[in-house]
């Protein structure tokens, strides 16, 4: 099938080949076509607007030319005196003649303004900016109208990303957009919507003061930039987080609610008040479920070999054995469990090596419910979890300190191999690398399990470590 890309580099396809199009301003006629969304557009305005203000003698002859050597590699089996069926004449001058399901832009703009519930809009936004591979027609940036239609892409292009966002609160995935809406309210300062859904995405996780935060930097950048407080719409939502007013969204479905097994959860503390306060929350959260206690590292060990948990709950500092050594031998055994370290304050050399063993991340015990929870779903998922009031302190503390019992070097790994590695270090999530770089989300996850075998580590984290020990990205940079 004959297909049109747009949202990226333009092309077009035929079976999975990309196409010969020509020079820069035969290529702009197509595109011009594309944009037109399949409308006729005129010769003359072609040639207004393929030679801005100075349109040469031959330019009809040579627009012709251009559309007869596009209709050649667009149907090279027509036969000669065959009307065209996809660059056709339509007076007074061509169109472009396709399904929208072979145009990628065509596609995306109908995604992006389809509705229905979350889970739908989740899944129509997601596909939409799974096609984006922009910007869109950088190629054509010195004519007008691409420059146009490029800019309304592009907004389409962050209302996908909004709207995503704000069906994800809806179906409970607010840990997870906390990191894609913290770029994007960065990259548009100025836009409300940013702020509205990341101050709402932290809230929901249990950080109500980082919330508030936001919203206070909305308002510096506000009033920097335009000399403006916050609208309405985002003083109303800080003064409701204020007084603890916002409605919690209804729960999502969870993996006990559809028949799949829950969660299965060991705490390990030397504290038994903190094991039965985190047993009262597993016990109350659908989706988890306790899979027994250890009050040392030794008791810890034998309890994840018994029981077999998907996710350990393990406090840094305990008797007999600390919970940094039960956590090297419990990631030494065949298929391990995902391990989250708990810690007060802790040491910062331990917590370090803990990520250095394999651990998915640490916790605060001092976090609050739904944030624990938060975590143990993150970590059961695959994705890595530090806690932000301490991830500075320790990456500044021992980035370029090489372990002697770490990973080899970087030695043989590809180019395109190293620029996946920058990004896990900047916590990126595989789809938000694979839209940095263009690729399908599967084989970003293909290269992420190739980073982990080629380097002889177990997870996520170990990557971030490796990658700031090495010194291939190190604190505040852009990488």
């Amino acid at each position: 099938m004959l297909t049109f890309t747009a949202l990226g580099p333009f092309q077009a396809w035929a079976g999975g080949a990309s196409l010969d199009l020509g020079g820069q301003r035969q290529r702009a006629v197509l595109a011009r076509l594309l944009v037109a969304g399949g409308r006729a557009v005129p010769v003359t305005t072609l040639i207004d607007e393929l030679w801005p203000g100075r349109p040469p003698a031959q330019a009809l002859s040579t627009v012709q030319g251009y559309v007869s050597r596009l209709r050649r590699a667009l149907e090279p089996g027509r036969a000669p005196r065959e009307e065209a069926a996809v660059l056709v004449s339509a007076a007074p001058g061509y169109a472009l003649r396709a399904t929208v399901e072979q145009v990628d832009a065509w596609r995306f703009e109908g995604l992006v303004r389809s509705d229905g519930d979350p889970a739908a809009v989740w899944a129509a936004m997601d596909a939409a900016l799974g096609l984006w591979r922009g910007p869109a027609l950088a190629e054509f940036a010195d004519l007008t109208w691409a420059v146009t239609e490029a800019g309304r892409l592009e907004e389409l292009r962050l209302v996908a990303v909004e709207r995503r966002a704000d069906a994800g609160l809806a179906l409970g995935r607010a840990t997870a957009l906390v990191p894609d809406l913290e770029a994007h309210a960065s990259a548009y300062p100025l836009r409300e919507e940013a702020w509205r859904l990341l101050a709402l995405a932290l809230y929901r996780t249990g950080r109500q003061g980082d919330a508030l935060g936001a919203l206070r930097r909305a308002r510096k950048v506000w009033r920097d930039e335009l000399g403006l407080d916050l609208t309405s719409g985002l003083r109303r939502l800080e003064g409701d987080m204020l007084a603890q007013r916002l409605e919690e969204p209804a729960a999502p479905p969870t993996p006990g609610s559809r028949g799949v097994a829950p969660l299965r959860v060991l705490v390990a503390d030397d504290q038994a008040l903190v094991r039965a306060g985190l047993r009262t929350v597993l016990g109350d959260e659908d989706g988890l479920e306790p899979a027994g206690e250890a009050a040392d590292g030794e008791e810890a060990i034998a309890a994840v070999r018994a029981s077999r948990p998907d996710v350990v709950l393990l406090d840094i500092q305990m008797p007999r054995l600390d919970g940094l050594a039960a956590a090297r031998r419990i990631l030494a055994e065949d298929r391990p469990p995902k391990v989250i370290v708990m810690t007060t304050f802790g040491s910062d050399e331990n917590l370090y090596a803990a990520l250095r063993a394999g651990v998915s991340g640490f916790v605060l015990k001092t976090s609050p419910p739904e944030q624990l929870v938060a975590a143990i779903r993150a970590a059961a998922a695959g994705d890595a979890l530090i806690d932000p009031a301490v991830t500075t302190r320790l990456i500044a503390g021992f980035a370029g300190t090489p372990d002697p019992a770490g990973p080899p070097g970087l030695a043989g790994l590809s180019d395109d191999r190293i620029d996946v590695l920058k990004l896990v270090a900047r916590g990126l999530t595989n789809q938000q690398i694979a839209r940095t770089l263009c690729l399908p989300e599967p084989a970003v996850a293909d290269e992420v399990g190739a980073l982990l075998a080629h380097l002889g580590l177990l997870d996520r984290a170990q990557l971030v470590v490796t990658a700031y020990e090495s010194g291939l990205v190190t604190p505040g940079s852009a990488m």
